[in-house]
């Protein structure tokens, strides 16, 4: 009997699957924000703490961390923008495709807003490992102050280690990030459980008045606190952009039963600990744990770290395919690491980038201290990004007034601002690496974006409109020489000629018995079924137009995809068929287009896009290409 005839069964296997999701929801999307404990309190402290800490500034800060926890993640992240979806896919990139989609009089703003947003995780997916594996490591200074000098070295070989086992995929490894994470949250959740006790007055944190207290008190040694405070909800951005591999249920279940009420626990107990030992507040969340515990615990923050640092690494990859889908960066080599799971993937100049800047970042800082002062404006950067968007998103997707919209929407604006602008204060004081970091990828999505617009205007002048061309061969009475089988030429306009075809009769004067032009697109959607990939259109006995669509998140796998055109009645042999690809030599001009800077820098970037027979999984003999130069 089919499991369909046993409903018990199926609902053990939706269960079975749920807990999956649940679990590995943990490891990934938590990681990074189950790290902010080792460092967030810690750093808040240390503006005031060199005179002692009074016990309404202790209660005040830890009511600001929970409340800011309860603000931002809970009700902006879990409640809200995991319910903004394009199609169960979240993230910065995603949002913007939805919103493009729908609103092409903000199309400006929307693409500044989405490459910003997107720069600035680039940046946090730097910053966050160098911070919390160095933050981690810093424990073992507590164990042995003799190992102080190694703390450096270390945090270099987990980096190196980690970066360099990307390419072999994380499929495996992910089956153990779910169950380390879940003993972290716990053994966190323990250590502040047994120091809440050693002063009740800490729950007194759990009123917001008390965070309102702080905050009008503390002056401006508040403002620079308010940056530390910040730190708390690192990793919230990951909430969202993991969406579409764990779907709302799990992310939300996990946060509500284990991540929020262990992170609130911390928080108070760190509180609680330094209420009752002040001579605690250089590492609190170390010193918490007894003796025998301190080893094991820098050992599971350090796995913790790694497993936080993979997650945005992770995020990093499916943020830049995002991005090549969309038009904001060249094609990047993306290599699939899963059979199973499209989420797992692998970009080498990524990849790279973000280990050149980590190593950066570990040895011109030095310590988390220093680093985590830079960390706040990235963060917070992106959020505002995110709720100025989300803005636009109750408008033009659920039809929410502006007044309404607003009214939901700038409380957390107004806070994330005064948050912004208290990092900002920092910019000095190495708040200028991020801001400095998310410059130098604008600048790049914005160039090559561009770029390819003019380029894309500069041939649109000389394009000849396929049905006119199809007619004068037609009636043409010296004809090209006709070949046997089929060319496929691969255009990105489907109803004027490729450049291609024109120099493949120009120079071998001929033309094949059957020839399709091709234009692949890419969707806003995230995924693009089967049934909805192909489309073919017979233009002549001679000539036929086939489009073929993927979503933002799909593998653009051509020759896959052309299996599918039996249905629509293009039938054709592989070996019988030749693609035709052209290949443009770049040349910059600074007297028109971009200025010469930028030229090159667009250049540059062409050079990093893999071949395009590569990229589209084309047949590698069976490719032609013809080359040409274009000055641009």
């Amino acid at each position: 009997m089919s499991t369909a005839e046993h409903p018990a069964h199926a609902g053990t296997d939706g269960t079975r699957k749920f807990l999956v999701l649940l679990l590995g929801s943990i490891g990934v999307v938590y990681g990074d924000i189950g790290t902010s404990p080792l460092y967030a309190f810690r750093e808040a402290l240390r503006p005031f703490s060199h005179d002692g800490v009074s016990q309404e500034e202790v209660v005040g800060l830890v009511s600001l961390m929970v409340w800011t926890l309860t603000l931002i993640v809970t009700f902006k992240y879990v409640l809200f923008l995991l319910r903004a979806d394009n199609d169960g896919e979240g993230g910065t990139l995603s949002l913007l495709a939805l919103l493009m989609k729908k609103t092409g009089s903000y199309m400006p703003v929307l693409f500044f807003a989405g490459i910003i947003g997107a720069a600035l995780f680039i940046g946090d997916a730097m910053i966050t490992p160098a911070l919390s594996v160095m933050s981690a490591l810093e424990g073992l200074k507590l164990v042995t102050p003799a190992l102080s000098d190694y703390v450096l070295p270390m945090a270099t070989a987990v980096m190196i280690a980690l970066f360099m086992v990307q390419s072999k995929g994380t499929a495996a490894v992910s089956n153990f990030f779910g169950p380390i994470t879940v003993v972290w949250f716990l053994v966190m959740a323990w250590g502040g459980l047994i120091h809440i006790g050693d002063n009740l007055t800490i729950l007194q944190a759990l009123n917001p008045i008390n965070a309102l207290w702080f905050i009008t008190h503390a002056g401006f040694v508040g403002l620079i606190v308010l940056g530390a405070v910040f730190l708390t909800v690192t990793g919230a951005e990951a909430l969202y952009a993991d969406l579409g591999h764990f779907g709302r249920k799990p992310i939300q279940t996990a946060w509500f039963v284990l991540v929020f009420p262990a992170l609130a626990l911390n928080y108070l107990g760190q509180g609680a600990f330094v209420l009752t030992h002040p001579e605690g507040a250089d590492n609190p969340f170390y010193l918490m744990y007894p003796d025998w515990a301190l080893l094991p615990v820098v050992i599971l923050a350090t796995l913790a770290t790694i497993i936080a640092s993979q997650a945005v690494i992770t995020g990093a990859f499916s943020l830049a395919r995002q991005a090549v889908h969309l038009g904001f960066l060249p094609r990047l080599q993306i290599t699939f690491t899963s059979e199973t799971n499209t989420g797992q993937i692998y970009v080498p100049a990524v990849n790279v980038l973000l280990f050149v800047g980590v190593i950066v970042l570990i040895f011109s800082f030095g310590d988390s201290e220093s680093l985590a002062t830079a960390y706040g404006i990235s963060v917070t950067g992106a959020m505002v990004v995110t709720t100025l968007m989300s803005f636009q998103f109750l408008r033009s997707i659920w039809g929410w007034s502006a007044l309404a919209a607003g009214a939901v929407l700038l409380p957390l604006l107004v806070l994330e601002a005064v948050f912004l602008g208290a990092n900002l204060l920092k910019i000095h004081d190495g708040g200028w690496v991020p801001v400095m970091l998310a410059l130098a990828i604008m600048l790049i999505m914005w160039t090559w974006t561009r770029g390819s617009h003019l380029l894309k205007e500069k041939t649109a002048r000389h394009d000849i409109p396929l049905e006119t061309f199809i007619r004068s061969i037609e009636k043409s009475k010296h004809p090209p020489v006709t070949v046997p089988g089929t060319a496929v030429f691969l255009t990105s306009v489907g109803d004027k000629v490729p450049a291609v075809l024109l120099h493949n009769i120009k120079h071998n004067h001929v033309l094949h018995e059957k020839n399709v032009i091709l234009t692949v697109q890419t969707s806003e959607k995230p995924y693009v079924p089967e049934n909805g990939r192909v489309t073919l259109t017979k233009l002549s006995d001679r000539f036929s137009k086939l489009e073929l669509c993927f979503g933002f998140m799909d593998e653009p796998n051509v020759s896959k995809a052309l299996g599918l055109c039996k249905k629509a009645g293009f039938k054709f042999e592989i070996m019988q068929t030749s693609f035709y690809l052209g290949r443009r030599t770049l040349i910059g001009d600074p007297n028109v287009g971009l200025p010469r800077w930028q030229d090159d820098l667009y250049i540059a970037l062409s050079g990093l896009g893999i071949d395009p027979s590569t990229y589209f999984k084309l047949p590698a003999n069976r490719v032609v290409e013809i080359g040409e130069q274009v000055t641009i």
